[in-house]
């Protein structure tokens, strides 16, 4: 059962985070990878609410599911720190240093403090 709900959470997370990053890109622009670095950040958070959520889990089942669907499937295809490298390295070869690092500290700071509020907000849930 693990396999198939890291199948399905993948796909799931795969699609999410093309259709997110499609459209956010759309709204902003390409000046910074905003899509990408919105689905890092996101992801960041779900992550964490999922990681928080096990700390308070006593239900075999329920963490069963939320490790290997959410965390290893949805939040493995969905976050796209592959991306984020490759989008900083484009940005590196156009000679746009300081956008490159605008975009590699705003991805890694908000994508840090998405996980810590999720898994707070999670964690402290059932106390």
């Amino acid at each position: 059962m693990h396999l198939i709900y890291i199948a399905l959470g993948g796909a799931f997370g795969s699609l999410l985070r093309h259709f997110a990053a499609m459209a956010i890109t759309s709204l902003t622009g390409t000046w910074l990878p905003w899509g990408i670095m919105l689905v890092n950040i996101t992801g960041s958070f779900v992550i964490g609410c999922a990681a928080g959520s096990l700390a308070q889990t006593t239900a075999d089942g329920d963490a069963t599911f939320v490790r290997y669907f959410v965390i290893v499937g949805l939040c493995g295809g969905y976050t796209t720190f592959s991306s984020f490298s490759l989008y900083t390295l484009q940005l590196l070869h156009i000679g746009a240093v300081g956008r490159a690092i605008l975009h590699v500290g705003l991805s890694v700071f908000a994508c840090v403090a998405a996980t810590a509020v999720g898994y707070a907000i999670t964690a402290g849930a059932t106390r």
